[in-house]
């Protein structure tokens, strides 16, 4: 009987755990071309980013590849970030463009709007866009080149290696980017995908063939979408045309939210939506919810069992709360040194188990009403029929 109450808990351990080490191309399996470069647009949509972005263009403008111009878009910051990118392009020789960004139409979300404002101005045979939040190696953009002309793609995203510095980010994060990995843990099925549910980008990194970004109509389509790079990969899949992701770890990293506040902000807008968009639309309706109870039954129930049992409450429970939580943390140590983090946040895992369903049931019961950055939307939420 204990064995079979085991059963999750060993499924994890000795199932999913092997599935964190992903099947994918890695960027650098791709060397650039010698000759015969496309140009590439940068555009880099940036709100409040004082903090990074000066490292994110210095980074860019000091890539190896050879016909590049870089716009970065200020969405109506007030924390000095056009000033440090103006001081920056000042220097570059006019490599470096900053466009001070009108205020956002109605039906627009402002980094699809950000996004569309730097494409209008900009001339080049490919467009990436990526974040100011991120830091790329010289020879990134050369090799996400390669792997377009190489795959045929329409579009190439990559994963970056995700930085953690708190507590919190440690626990949560790791407990979400879990389950997105194992959502889409083989990533040539995205090349593959027919269905536009199966296909999935990373905004943090998103190369398009200009031609292509054009027919599927850019972000002015996605205008009103929370999880637009989604959204543009799904559109891409629906249009007959090809996404690839790669991992890029070596390339590129990151780091998403810094404290427990911006963790919350980011993901409750749009942990729902997202999740929603991935799945049979018989299951969108409730899957956040069963995303919650599932993170609650696994992670936060055997614990917290196991503490009864300890205080004499429920001691008929020890044996199967104690060899659960045994199993939970050798699953949460090998997920951690996956992730790139110290490995003994694997003992507050509950902790955070319990705050990352509690990210989806505020993302879901906050239905379309988002907040971001300062500003409040009421976003498109789309999801697929097919």
């Amino acid at each position: 009987m204990l064995l079979l109450t085991l059963l999750p808990w060993l499924a994890f351990v000795f199932i999913v755990a092997p599935l964190l080490y992903r099947r994918g191309a890695r960027l650098v399996a791709y060397p650039p071309a010698e000759s015969d470069a496309p140009s590439v647009s940068v555009i880099v949509p940036a709100r409040n980013e004082a903090e990074t972005v000066g490292a994110c263009l210095a980074l860019l403008m000091d890539s190896t590849y050879p016909r590049l111009e870089v716009i970065l878009v200020d969405d109506q910051s007030d924390d000095g970030t056009a000033e440090v990118a103006r001081a920056l392009a000042e220097r570059s020789g006019g490599e470096l463009r900053v466009l001070e960004g009108a205020p956002v139409p109605d039906g627009w979300l402002g980094k699809p709007w950000a996004c569309w404002q730097g494409y209008l101005a900009s001339h080049g045979e490919l467009l990436l866009f990526t974040d100011a939040d991120t830091r790329h190696d010289s020879g990134l953009l050369a090799r996400a080149v390669a792997a377009l002309e190489t795959e045929r793609a329409d579009l190439v995203s990559v994963l970056p290696r995700l930085l953690m510095r708190t507590f919190w980010e440690r626990v949560i994060m790791p407990q979400v980017m879990v389950l997105l990995w194992l959502r889409y843990r083989d990533l040539g099925r995205i090349a593959r995908a027919r269905r536009p549910r199966d296909a999935v980008a990373n905004g943090q990194y998103m190369l398009f063939r200009r031609e292509a970004y054009e027919a599927i109509g850019g972000h002015e389509a996605v205008r009103g979408e929370v999880v637009e790079d989604l959204a543009l990969a799904q559109r891409l899949v629906a249009a007959g045309r090809t996404v690839f992701l790669a991992r890029a770890e070596e390339l590129m990293e990151t780091r998403m939210y810094r404290n427990l506040a911006e963790i919350v902000e980011g993901w409750s807008k749009n942990l729902a939506i997202g999740a929603r968009a991935t799945v049979d639309p018989w299951l969108r309706p409730i899957l956040p919810w069963l995303l919650a109870a599932t993170l609650l039954a696994l992670w936060v129930a055997p614990p917290a069992a196991l503490l009864g049992a300890i205080f004499g409450l429920g001691s008929r429970l020890l044996a199967w709360a104690a060899a659960a939580t045994s199993l939970s943390i050798a699953f949460w140590l090998a997920a951690l040194k996956r992730f790139h983090a110290p490995i003994g946040y694997a003992l507050a895992y509950p902790i955070g188990a319990l705050l990352a369903a509690g990210l989806f049931a505020r993302s879901a019961a906050r239905g379309r009403r988002i907040t971001w950055k300062g500003r409040a939307y009421t976003t498109a939420g789309t999801v697929w029929t097919t």
